[in-house]
């Protein structure tokens, strides 16, 4: 497995982000001897029960800078980490050395293994909820509490939607990737010149973006995807969740819109839970309307603490 890691100057004086770098080291699963460094931030006091941040495709922690404010502010601990072969984390250059179960691998050695994170409250958006529903039925007991928005749990048992196969095909055949121009194409209002640059930051030419080309691809999407095993499992402990579980979809996200469905249908903690659309939000609907989905993080730990 050959790894690119971006240059540290590629993150200096972006906007919005004055969080310190901080990193893990893991084995990189069925790789030999390869190590992949891990990204994260670790925001607000370090004994408070943590908030896991986890984004998705083709984004990285950066998405979080209007939530993680509100929410150290409130007194808790933020932890986001890179997925592998995003943001600051290490980036394999091959699509073939990504594979669902590969991320679901790298995050646990790294949230669990070595922050041994526990008591968390759990936010997850697009990959960042596929992977990280992942590990809450691996292991729920570090979990004290789920809020989803635009992300599901895909077992390939439903139709693609429209929105999702172009956008699958185009990732696949674009000649062109622009990760900035992509999440601004995922929100309701432009972005700033120098915030989608923010998003291009991770990655200095094509050769660092073998994983974001190759994540819609690895969505389970056919009853023969090999993660489908894996995603049965995961569904069989979350149908016994009975811990609080927040919906807090967007209003404007063609790829996602209706996934809350499932988890109101399947998962018994989303009983009596007062679940939220986030008005005025796209696909990235931290960016459109991250304070106020801050907020109502902040205010669903209230009311569910013990």
């Amino acid at each position: 497995m050959h790894v690119l890691r971006t240059p540290d100057h590629r993150f200096d004086n972006l906007p919005g982000w004055p969080f310190e770098p901080r990193y893990v080291t893991i084995a990189a699963a069925g790789a030999g001897d390869t190590e992949l460094r891990v990204h994260y931030i670790d925001e607000g006091p370090a004994d408070a029960p943590p908030v896991l941040l986890m984004h998705g495709e083709p984004s990285w922690a950066y998405l979080y800078r209007h939530m993680i404010p509100v929410l150290v502010a409130a007194g808790h601990r933020v932890v986001a980490p890179d997925l592998i072969g995003f943001g600051r984390s290490d980036k394999p250059t091959e699509q073939a050395d990504y594979s669902y179960a590969r991320q679901v691998a790298w995050m646990s050695e790294a949230l669990f293994d070595h922050l041994d994170l526990r008591g968390i409250t759990f936010f997850g958006q697009d990959w960042g909820g596929l992977v990280g529903l992942r590990l809450v039925a691996a292991e729920p007991d570090r979990f004290d509490r789920v809020v989803v928005g635009n992300t599901g749990l895909p077992t390939g048992d439903a139709t693609p939607t429209e929105a999702f196969l172009n956008w699958r095909k185009f990732s696949r055949e674009s000649p062109v990737f622009p990760i900035g121009g992509i999440v601004n194409g995922g929100c309701t209002t432009d972005l700033a010149p120098e915030v989608v640059a923010a998003y291009d930051a991770p990655f200095p030419d094509d050769t660092y973006k073998a994983g974001a080309r190759i994540f819609p691809s690895l969505v389970p999407s056919g009853t023969d995807d090999p993660a489908r095993a894996d995603q049965l499992a995961a569904w069989e402990v979350l149908r016994g969740f009975t811990k609080p579980w927040l919906c807090t979809f967007s209003d404007a996200d063609p790829v996602t819109k209706g996934g809350e469905r499932v988890f109101l249908r399947e998962v018994p903690g989303t009983a009596g839970q007062p679940h939220v659309t986030i008005e005025g939000a796209g696909h990235f609907l931290q960016e459109d309307r991250g304070a106020a989905l801050a907020q109502v993080v902040v205010d669903f730990i209230a009311a569910t603490q013990a």
